[in-house]
């Protein structure tokens, strides 16, 4: 695959374009239909912005231009940080035909977007991310939302982007550790609806680890074509969309007890991936040569398979109680059928899970 790829998030009015392409950055004809006024700030963080900012800031020079930039990390995934951009934006007096531009992962899609869906009751953004997992998962969906020290993504709302413009040339300053999380949410794809892509990841892992440009950008577009497709049918996950959240309810109660930020979000979800397969097997519903090749992936993805040496299985229970995913007191899991069917069901024995939870903490990692 070569070249520039748009794909349509299908929403009827609200409908918006994913642009996939090398040099996107610099090309003020993708920005121009996305931005609603004559005011546009983007937000950014502190590694992030050395890198890109001068140049979207001379791609958006017609119109009046000024920046946020944040501090870098998970851990300021906060209400506090989401004032700071408040802040910003009531100093220079933003209307409310400002558009908000988030530049960076996903945290800084989460804050930028939260923020817009609040300011004024809600202004435009438009998605720039800058990592392979916001690339494929994050910014596509209109999922916002900061982080709470009882549990994430717990306090957001639900708004659209105007259009998510994705550069591939970013992932070349992307650090190793960053690339193979973003595979993590790749992986999940194929998993919950798509085998013919995990076996195409299958074979070509380890050329997506070497950062191949036109297999990245084969991942990210069949990545996002499947998350644009859930999207289109289920909004605000009232049903399917929930599918996308496979091993993330683990993954979530690993992230909020080491704290935020000290495991990366996607290594976080590779490991509750492993445990849901775990649970799918114990259940009778996965094969336990299906559950092998998912090990398999994850670990030639250079991903954890284990939680930390600190959190208990006891803990780990009690963390993912607090999951959004818990309807009339019920744990809600999704879980696998076989590799590109998953479900989500509260129909399993909870001695399953504790089994579950119990093995992966006997043989856990540090």
């Amino acid at each position: 695959m070569s070249g520039h790829t748009t794909l349509t998030v299908d929403l009827g009015e609200r409908s918006y374009p994913i642009e996939i392409g090398r040099g996107l950055r610099h090309r003020p004809e993708l920005f121009a239909p996305a931005v609603r006024g004559g005011q546009v700030v983007i937000v950014s963080n502190e590694t992030v912005a050395p890198l890109y900012l001068e140049e979207l800031r001379r791609t958006l020079s017609a119109w009046e231009c000024h920046e946020v930039i944040l501090p870098d990390g998970e851990r300021f995934k906060t209400l506090e940080t989401v004032s700071q951009v408040f802040d910003a934006l009531l100093a220079r007096r933003c209307e409310r035909s400002v558009t908000l531009v988030a530049l960076g992962g996903g945290v800084i899609g989460d804050i930028t977007g939260f923020a817009a869906a609040c300011y004024q009751r809600g202004v435009p953004f438009i998605q720039v991310p800058t990592t392979l997992l916001a690339q494929v998962d994050s910014s596509v969906g209109g999922k916002t939302g900061v982080n709470h020290p009882l549990g994430k993504n717990m306090i957001g709302a639900f708004h659209q982007p105007n259009a998510v413009i994705i550069d591939t040339e970013t992932l070349g300053t992307l650090e190793l550790r960053q690339l193979r999380a973003g595979l993590a949410e790749v992986i999940k794809y194929g998993l919950i609806r798509d085998p013919g892509f995990f076996s195409w990841l299958e074979l070509n892992c380890a050329a997506l680890l070497e950062r191949d440009d036109d297999l990245l950008a084969e991942a990210i577009a069949r990545s996002c074509r499947n998350k644009a497709a859930v999207v289109a049918d289920d909004e605000r996950e009232a049903g399917q969309r929930a599918l996308l959240n496979l091993g993330h309810t683990f993954g979530h109660a690993i992230e909020t007890a080491v704290g935020y930020g000290e495991w990366l979000h996607g290594e976080a979800v590779a490991v509750g991936t492993a445990l849901a397969a775990d649970l799918s097997v114990r259940l009778g519903w996965l094969q336990e040569g299906e559950r092998q090749r998912i090990l398999r992936l994850l670990a030639a993805s250079g991903l954890p398979l284990a939680p930390p040496a600190a959190i208990a299985a006891d803990e780990m229970l009690r963390l993912m109680a607090l999951d959004k995913k818990v309807s009339a007191g019920q744990l809600r899991l999704v879980l696998l059928r076989s590799i590109g069917q998953a479900v989500v069901s509260a129909d399993y024995a909870s001695a399953l899970l504790q089994e579950t939870l119990l093995t992966a903490c006997s043989g856990r990692q540090g």
